[in-house]
């Protein structure tokens, strides 16, 4: 018998946990072993996944120190053969999965799969000037291209996946107002949820605007066109900026691109 249903809220969410801050580890013969580490601030998420399934399992506490001084984790850990082999079929491949793991293929519930994704490898908050963003990391392309979907179907903010120069991971944010929608369909009240992101996005849904807050494009950053290409040397950089209706730091920018790009386009542009 499966132990498994994704369109189940409680094990949706358990399996988007598993894709992101999971291990599972294949043994010689039929060996091995699921686990999920968390920080002990965490650990009660762990306890609710025990509850989950009708499988053994353990929750053992690790101590350790790190470069930010000591640190006491708590593991969860599954050995059952049929279960890890559930997992695998459903998309959470044994070893390193980084790259390679996937939305799975059968149906899911999705807020509640986005939610363990999220709370798995990702930010829910304010950034220090208040401006709410619910943001992802993962190294899988399937991954933060989905993330972007849901992004877009829920709250209608377009973002284009890209691997930062870095480390060559996908970070993809929702920020702004479309922020406050996107937590709400994510963490809905009662929902199996850490309980510090919880709060958070719960900060993040109720977010307004300030009045004095200038509002920024939800659909992903506003092309220029080459109209305004041949505006955008016209003036100071406050009167440019005034009559296109773009920040001074934006008309900055592209007239550095422009000049970059070739002088005749430069003077293409000044004409």
């Amino acid at each position: 018998m499966p132990h498994l249903d994704l369109r189940l809220p409680a094990h949706a969410y358990f399996f988007g946990f598993a894709q992101t801050d999971g291990c599972s580890y294949a043994g010689s013969g039929q060996k091995g072993r699921f686990s999920i580490e968390l920080s002990v601030r965490d650990e009660a998420v762990l306890h609710s996944f025990a509850a989950l399934f009708d499988v053994y399992s353990r929750v053992s506490y690790r101590d350790r120190t790190t470069n930010f001084g000591p640190h006491r984790s708590a593991v969860w850990t599954v050995s059952d053969l049929a279960f890890r082999r559930e997992l695998v079929d459903l998309g959470l491949p044994s070893g390193r999965k980084a790259t390679t793991v996937a939305p799975p293929a059968s149906p899911v519930s999705l807020p509640d799969y986005v939610r363990g994704l999220v709370d798995g490898d990702g930010s829910v908050g304010l950034t220090r000037t208040g401006r709410p963003f619910i943001s992802f990391v993962t190294a899988s392309q399937s991954l933060a291209e989905f993330f972007c979907a849901q992004a877009l179907a829920v709250a209608g903010a377009h973002r284009v996946p890209r691997r930062n120069s870095r480390d060559g991971v996908y970070n993809p944010m929702v920020a702004g107002d479309p922020a406050a929608p996107f937590a709400a369909w994510l963490y809905p009240e009662g929902c199996l949820a850490l309980d510090r992101k919880r709060e958070s996005a719960a900060r993040v849904a109720s977010w307004t605007r300030p009045v004095d807050m200038r509002a920024r494009p939800v659909c992903g950053s506003r092309r220029w066109t080459a109209a305004e290409d041949a505006d955008v040397f016209t003036g100071s950089i406050r009167e440019a900026a005034r009559r296109l209706g773009r920040s001074e730091k934006s008309v900055t920018i592209r007239r550095s691109r422009l000049r970059s790009a070739s002088p005749v386009q430069e003077r293409v542009a000044r004409a």
